[in-house]
């Protein structure tokens, strides 16, 4: 389905729509990536490997989109093709997730993320499947 940037007061926030979790997960980094990034531009030769496990699903989105923060302040590694796969198993989900992308330089930043943050954040099930509201702190 996709995702859209919403105009917010002193952050940037999105929403995603999605017909499945996987979708959602893979969506929310998309557009994470595309806040911050001019994606058009970065290369795709690097990639990464990602496992993590929560009993919430909502937790489990806000570690997802806090490793690939992480990744870009330390790696200086952002995703431009997203492969996740996420699985219920004794009460948790795990998320095992494929991410090919590449090193940015500063003119591929077009601002800095500070924190996602917990203002407003959530996950729920829809008619339709999926939706998730982020706000990051810029």
């Amino acid at each position: 389905m996709g995702f859209r940037l919403l105009d917010h007061t002193a952050d940037v926030a999105f929403e995603v729509t999605a017909d499945s979790i996987d979708e959602l997960f893979e969506d929310s980094a998309k557009a994470f990536y595309d806040s911050f990034i001019f994606l058009e531009r970065l290369s795709v030769d690097l990639e990464r490997e990602l496992e993590l496990r929560d009993t919430e699903i909502d937790f489990l989105l806000y570690k997802w989109l806090n490793e690939l923060l992480f990744l870009l302040d330390t790696e200086f590694f952002a995703g431009k093709e997203i492969d996740v796969k996420i699985e219920k198993c004794d009460g948790e989900y795990n998320l095992r997730s494929f991410i090919l992308g590449g090193k940015i330089s500063p003119e591929l930043v077009k601002t800095e993320p500070k924190a996602i943050t917990m203002h407003n954040f959530r996950v729920e099930r829809t008619e339709k499947g999926w939706r998730a509201f982020v706000v990051v702190d810029i």
